[in-house]
């Protein structure tokens, strides 16, 4: 498998991170369109998902069901899942010159099959190692918000699936595990309250973008 540091990667990587109920998916589609401003290609992607075989890794890895899932079993197919999509659109897309804004990525194995299941972070590592060893985020946003925000915002969104019916001591392992990874790594994540309101978090997202990257006025990038 070709790394990254073998690739000629022109476009920025951003991925979103947070337990449910943060509103990544709001807040990177309301990037998306303020890159768009800003003529800044960007494509919109998701983890487990965005190829075809991503998606059924997805499907099978939420689906609620009587069988349990082996928690090394459910952090390979992550992988499994991670693997496809480099090489089928995150890669591809960076080549390009495109941005890629993906909700959810490797911080995510160390959160909620680390944090959240027990899994060593050795043992994640090792896989890391494997299918991206070279490739980092250039930016990664960290939503927070309490659980009880999270929770409630879940609770609207109907049938709940195999991570959504977890307890709250799953999702409190989960989300501290996010956090220590970005104290860990403080000069690529920007951790962000998403208790506010959807614009001032937008708001907020926008101008660690906009500084980060040293975007100008619409339509205009420095070089």
């Amino acid at each position: 498998m070709m790394s990254g540091a073998a690739k000629n990667l022109q476009g920025k990587f951003i991925t979103f991170e947070g337990t449910e109920g943060t509103g990544k998916s709001t807040q990177i589609q309301l990037l998306q369109e303020y890159l768009r401003s800003q003529s800044v290609k960007a494509v919109v992607t998701r983890e487990p998902g965005g190829t075809k075989v991503g998606e059924q890794v997805r499907s099978l890895l939420l689906e609620s069901t009587a069988v349990p899932v082996d928690s090394g079993t459910e952090l390979l197919l992550m992988f499994a899942a991670r693997a496809q999509h480099l090489e089928e659109v995150i890669y591809p897309a960076l080549e390009e010159g495109k941005w890629v804004l993906c909700d959810r990525f490797t911080d995510a194995s160390y959160a909620y099959q680390g944090g959240g299941r027990g899994i060593a972070d050795s043992e994640i590592h090792k896989i890391e190692s494997v299918v991206h060893e070279d490739l980092k985020p250039d930016l990664t946003i960290l939503l927070t918000c309490t659980l009880r925000t999270a929770m409630q915002r879940v609770s609207k969104r109907g049938d709940k699936d195999r991570f959504e019916r977890e307890p709250a001591r799953f999702f409190e392992r989960v989300q501290d595990a996010y956090l220590r990874l970005a104290e860990n790594y403080p000069g690529r994540f920007e951790v962000i309250d998403a208790e506010q309101g959807v614009e001032e978090v937008a708001s907020m997202i926008e101008h660690v973008v906009k500084t980060r990257f040293l975007l100008q006025e619409p339509g205009r990038m420095r070089p």
